[in-house]
């Protein structure tokens, strides 16, 4: 359990903390492309991620870019070097991680929707989730579920998969997360920005615990779906049908 501050190990549960046994050691030439991949692609992505949120909602270049910010991520991981899927401690026995994420999605979510609704209450806050969820009101709901669970998991591939290996073993929980919210930072939205704070260290600290990308990656598209489901209807405008469907376009 060493790597995490002993008040933060006492209040967080067992599967959060203790790491599974792993053996993910590589040379130092794999680790350095690791790294020179991370960095250009970080650069990359980021830049489309800005990009992408600045187009009109339900716009071909909407969907093209965000899907291009998927397909940038994925590439990015994939190219980086070797991933792992991860364990969870079953008893005696290791298994893949399953249901576990995504009752953790489930809780994240509503974690969520309480702090949104206070975030109505704050002006700046209220601004950035409303112009978020025009995309999500505006948009196809096959296509903004599509980009929405596209970029959760592609998300998870690069960042807690690539980023969180080239980081190396000190402190690679910081800082993955640091890096996971500054790439949202050209989004020049302060909610997606504080968003991906914890929940960038949630999916970080299950990849530590369980050194892969599954429990994050399904942990992701649990909470980006409930999210995209529930969370628009709290910031209807009043000029909206009370039965129009809510969807949400982005974050994962």
């Amino acid at each position: 359990m060493s790597g995490l501050p002993r008040p933060l190990r006492g209040r967080l549960p067992a599967w959060l903390v203790e790491k599974v046994p792993r053996d993910h050691w590589e040379t130092d030439a794999v680790f350095r492309r690791r790294r020179r991949v991370v960095a250009g692609v970080s650069l990359v992505g980021a830049g489309l991620l800005g990009v992408s949120l600045s187009t009109e909602p339900d716009s071909p270049e909407f969907y093209g870019l965000t899907l291009g910010v998927a397909g940038t991520w994925l590439a990015g991981g994939l190219l980086s070097g070797p991933l792992h899927l991860g364990w969870m401690q079953r008893g005696d026995a290791l298994r893949r991680p399953v249901v576990t994420p995504i009752l953790t999605g489930v809780a994240a979510f509503g974690a969520f929707y309480g702090a949104a609704l206070v975030a109505r209450r704050i002006p700046v806050l209220d601004r950035a989730l409303r112009s978020i969820l025009q995309y999500a009101k505006e948009g196809s709901g096959p296509l903004v579920l599509l980009t929405t669970l596209a970029n959760g998991a592609a998300e998870e591939v690069f960042f807690r998969g690539a980023l969180f290996a080239a980081v190396g073993s000190e402190h690679p929980v910081p800082r993955s997360t640091a890096v996971y919210a500054l790439a949202t930072v050209p989004t020049r939205n302060p909610a997606l920005v504080l968003a991906s704070v914890p929940m960038g260290a949630l999916f970080a600290l299950q990849r530590r615990a369980t050194g892969g990308i599954q429990a994050p990656l399904l942990t992701h598209v649990t909470w980006s779906t409930l999210m995209l489901r529930f969370l628009p209807s709290l910031f209807r405008e009043p000029a909206d049908p009370p039965d129009r469907p809510a969807r949400l376009a982005h974050e994962g």
